[in-house]
Formats: C-alpha cells, sequence, structure tokens
C-alpha cells in the first residue's frame, strides 16, 4: 500500500513538473495555411513574370491546402488568383467558375468587403474576355469600390477601373485612376504590379496620341522589371515600345526595339 502511495506521489509530481517546466503547446496549428500562403504568392509572382504553367501548379496546390484547412478567406483568395491565370491561358469558362464560386463563399460568410473584391475580379474577367462592355464594368467597379478597405484590393480595383475608362476612350481618367493604383503599388513594393501600372498609362497615352508620353511610361514600366528581373514584362514592354515608334513614323528605333523585345523572349525559352 505504502508503495502505491508512493508512486502516485511520485506521478504527480512527475506532472507538475511537466507542466510546469515542458513548453506549451500551440493554440493553433498553422503549417498548412503558411505553405498555402506562401504557394499563393509564388503562384501570383510566376503569373505576373508570364510563368503561367507554373502558376497554375503553385495555386492549385495553395488551393489545395486551403480547403484542407477550411480556411474561407483562404479558399476565396486562391479561387481568384486561379480565376485569373485560367483567363490568362484561355481557359475562360473555368476562371468564371472560379470567380462564382469565391463570391458563393464571401456571400457565404457574409463578409462584405470580400464579395466586392470577388465582384471587381470577375468584372475585370469580364472586361478583358469582351463578355460584357467597359460601361457595365465600370457601374460595377463604382459600385462595389467604397467596400474595399485593404490597400491591395483598392490598388486593384483601381487598376481595374483605368482599364475599363481606357476602353471607354476616357483616357485622361484612365490615367489618374491607374495613378492611384501606382502609388499603393510603389509604397507597398508590389513591384510587378506597379510596372503593369505604367504599361497600361503607356498604353492610353498611346492611343490618345501622346506617344512620347508612352515611351515615357514604358521606359518607366522597364526600369521596375530591371530591378525585379521580369523578362516577360521586359519583353512586353520593348514590343509595345516598337509599336508606339511605328505610329512615330521611327522606323529604325521600331525595328530595334522589336529585336529587343524578340532576343529577350529567345533567352528566356532556351
Amino acid at each position: 500500500m505504502k508503495k502505491i502511495c508512493k508512486l502516485c506521489i511520485a506521478a504527480i509530481v512527475i506532472i507538475f513538473i511537466s507542466c510546469s517546466s515542458a513548453p506549451k503547446r500551440p493554440l493553433q496549428i498553422d503549417d498548412l495555411r503558411k505553405q498555402a500562403e506562401s504557394g499563393l504568392e509564388l503562384g501570383t509572382k510566376a503569373a505576373t513574370g508570364g510563368d503561367f504553367s507554373n502558376a497554375l501548379l503553385l495555386i492549385t496546390e495553395a488551393k489545395r491546402k486551403a480547403i484542407l484547412v477550411d480556411d474561407s478567406s483562404l479558399i476565396i483568395r486562391t479561387s481568384l488568383a486561379h480565376g485569373n491565370v485560367l483567363l490568362s491561358v484561355q481557359r475562360t469558362d473555368e476562371a468564371f467558375a472560379e470567380w462564382d464560386a469565391a463570391i458563393a463563399e464571401a456571400q457565404r460568410i457574409g463578409n462584405a468587403e470580400l464579395i466586392s473584391v470577388c465582384r471587381i475580379f470577375r468584372a475585370k474577367g469580364l472586361l478583358l474576355s469582351g463578355r460584357d462592355t467597359a460601361a457595365n464594368v465600370l457601374d460595377i467597379i463604382v459600385r462595389e469600390h467604397s467596400n474595399i478597405k485593404i490597400r491591395y484590393y483598392t490598388a486593384f480595383s483601381l487598376q481595374t477601373k483605368g482599364l475599363a475608362l481606357r476602353a471607354l476612350g476616357s483616357y485622361s481618367l484612365a490615367e489618374e485612376a491607374l495613378k492611384g493604383a501606382l502609388v499603393i503599388h510603389e509604397k507597398d513594393r508590389y513591384l510587378e504590379y506597379a510596372s503593369y501600372d505604367w504599361y497600361i498609362i503607356a498604353s492610353a497615352r498611346s492611343l490618345a496620341g501622346n506617344y512620347e508620353g508612352a515611351i515615357q511610361a514604358l521606359e518607366a514600366s522597364m526600369a521596375i522589371d530591371r530591378r525585379i528581373e521580369n523578362s516577360w514584362g521586359l519583353a512586353a514592354s520593348w514590343n509595345a515600345m516598337g509599336d508606339v515608334y511605328g505610329k512615330m513614323g521611327r522606323t529604325v528605333e521600331a525595328d530595334a526595339a522589336y529585336a529587343r523585345s524578340r532576343a529577350i523572349t529567345e533567352a528566356g525559352s532556351r
């Protein structure tokens, strides 16, 4: 009997020591969430660099992990990104299915900001795919923009507004919206998106007949792309510069710009 009591006391002492000295167990495990967030970031970066195949793999896996941990916000964000990449590779119906699923999930959890974000993502898809008019897309953006507080999505909304205004021929207003996006992207160091802001500004200026201004915007875009080693963006900007020089009748510069674009593209395919 005494032996049993001693064993009981020893056990209590061991439990007490274990509880007081051992590291506390985490209240939450975030391994899969962290992996999903990392995959989403890497996939998005791959997409902005034109590597759509790798982007699809990374974002698909990120979404799988988001589903595994049943994280609605993460499921929505991976669905939005997945839709963007699918649209880029002309899998348009699948892209809209992703955006519609994201909207449904945002509505299910009752998050007004995410609902508006999702609707603007879908609106951009409508604009780029030609499934709706620029005027209708602009109406959606204006209606939903005030619900958005997160800076990253505010910039996305302004960028999409700029695209819609450009399509409507409102080039000065388009540039104003795009510069609003640019301020956020540069300050928060979303440099791939800042480069794209300048690229669209260049397009708006070119369409307005401001060719010198378009060249300056393309140079600003390329300056950022060189800093972040975005070869795909550089090739696109050199090609666009060739188009602008062609409109100006400067064929020598146009040919040189096209050649530079081809050289970058060919170097990237080796």
